[in-house]
Formats: structure tokens, C-alpha cells, sequence
């Protein structure tokens, strides 16, 4: 067998697509065994790092791209500053922490967890993004098929869910039950990210039953880092009037 077939049997695809070029390479400046070899891992290594963090990206689900590189501290108050450069360390996750993101639509809130998901797939954590009415949903689904437990016993294995748009749709009876039991569950076993555009005052308006609605805030507000991120101008406005004056 030659190099190239031995490197698709063993799925080394770094190795099966360079190795001609890395023995040419070795031959032509005396490179010693252990350098070649050297080269040859660490190829296959970076790939394999690579390919890693597209599927964790890819799996997570994120409904677009944005990066906490672009996210505009700058623009919150000094306090909302110094509690973005903490979060984005992602200790919060290492130590079993959730956030609760709070404000107005375009303040922000699924950027920055886009981003806090992103550096977390980064660091070959895994990830999920998913609105909560979407959530409600496959939940509903999942119980249907009486796939449920399965679908729990998935959602507790995630390093970081990212729950968005906690507040823009109410639930029946049934879609708050089963959230409070999957979420009850989850409870530090990995950490959560809440977006809402509602007060905690106000949740009573999405779960309808105070009794319920104060069991879940106590879940979700336990260890966690509470953010009122509310601005008197938002992200999309800002990026509007940008692309309108670049248009002059």
C-alpha cells in the first residue's frame, strides 16, 4: 500500500493530501526524521483542530456570525464594561455560571451571547443557540415522538445553551412545564445565557402562573450575572443611519 491509501485508511486526510509535498520538501533540505515527522503531526493536528471548531460551530447552530471582536463596549456604562471583560474570559462557564442578558430590542443582547457561543466553540466547548419559542417547539415535538427524555439527557450535555428571546411569545400551560423541566434539570450542570427583553418583575406576563414564574427565575438567577444592557439607541438603528450616510 502506498502513503496516500495507509492515510485514507487511518482517515488522516492531512496526511494523504501532503505528504508527497512534505517528502519533497524533506528531501530537498536535508530535513532531519524527527523534523519531518514533527511537520507531518502537526499538520494533521491543525486540521483536525480546524475541522473540530467548524462542526462545533456548525452543530451549535448560531443563526449568524458575530464575534465579541466587534462587539462595542465602548458604547455602556463603565460598571457594564468591566462585567464584559469578566464574561468574556468564559470562566462563568468553568464554573457553572448563567447570565441573564436583559434589554430592549437592539441593545445588543444576542450579539454578545453569539459571541460568548463563539469564543466557547473556540475552546472546544459545546455549544447551543436556540429561541426559546423555537425551543418550546422541539420540546413539544420531542414529546410527541416520546423522544423527551432523550432530548433532555442531549440538552444537559452542552457546555453553554444560549437561550434568545425569552419574552417576545407566551406559552401555554403545557410549553412552561415542560421548559421548567428542562431547564430544572440543566440546573449546574452547564451554564445558560438567557436574552429577554423583559424585567424579572414582567416574566409573570410569559409563564401566566406566579407560582411557576418564581421557580424558574430562582433556577436561572442562581449563580448567575445578572446584565441590564438597555440602550436609548439601538444597534440596528446605528448601523442604518451608517449605511445611509455612506450612501451620500
Amino acid at each position: 500500500m502506498t502513503i496516500v491509501e495507509i492515510a485514507a485508511e487511518l482517515k488522516l486526510p492531512y496526511t494523504r493530501n501532503n505528504s508527497q509535498m512534505l517528502i519533497d520538501e524533506a528531501n530537498h533540505v536535508q530535513m532531519s526524521y524527527e523534523e519531518f515527522l514533527t511537520r507531518l503531526l502537526e499538520g494533521e493536528y491543525e486540521l483536525r483542530r480546524e475541522n473540530g471548531v467548524k462542526n462545533r460551530l456548525r452543530y451549535a447552530r448560531f443563526p449568524y456570525k458575530k464575534y465579541l471582536e466587534d462587539f462595542d463596549v465602548s458604547k455602556y456604562e463603565p460598571e457594564l464594561r468591566s462585567k464584559f471583560n469578566e464574561l468574556n474570559t468564559l470562566n462563568f462557564i468553568k464554573e457553572k455560571e448563567n447570565i441573564i442578558l436583559i434589554g430592549s430590542p437592539g441593545s445588543g443582547k444576542t450579539h454578545y451571547s453569539i459571541g460568548l457561543g463563539i469564543k466557547a466553540c473556540m475552546k472546544r466547548m459545546k455549544v447551543l443557540f436556540i429561541s426559546v419559542p423555537n425551543l418550546i417547539i422541539e420540546l413539544k415535538e420531542a414529546m410527541s415522538l416520546n423522544q423527551l427524555n432523550n432530548y433532555k439527557r442531549k440538552f444537559e450535555k452542552y457546555d453553554l445553551v444560549i437561550l434568545d428571546e425569552l419574552g417576545y411569545v407566551s406559552f401555554d400551560q403545557e410549553g412552561c412545564e415542560i421548559l421548567f423541566n428542562l431547564l430544572s434539570n440543566r440546573n449546574d450542570k452547564g451554564s445558560i445565557i438567557i436574552t429577554t427583553n423583559l424585567a424579572f418583575d414582567r416574566w409573570e406576563e410569559i409563564f401566566k402562573d406566579p407560582m411557576l414564574t418564581g421557580a424558574i427565575v430562582d433556577r436561572l438567577a442562581h449563580k448567575a450575572h445578572i446584565m441590564d444592557i438597555s440602550r436609548e439607541t439601538s444597534y440596528r438603528y446605528e448601523e442604518t443611519i451608517s449605511w445611509l450616510n455612506s450612501k451620500k
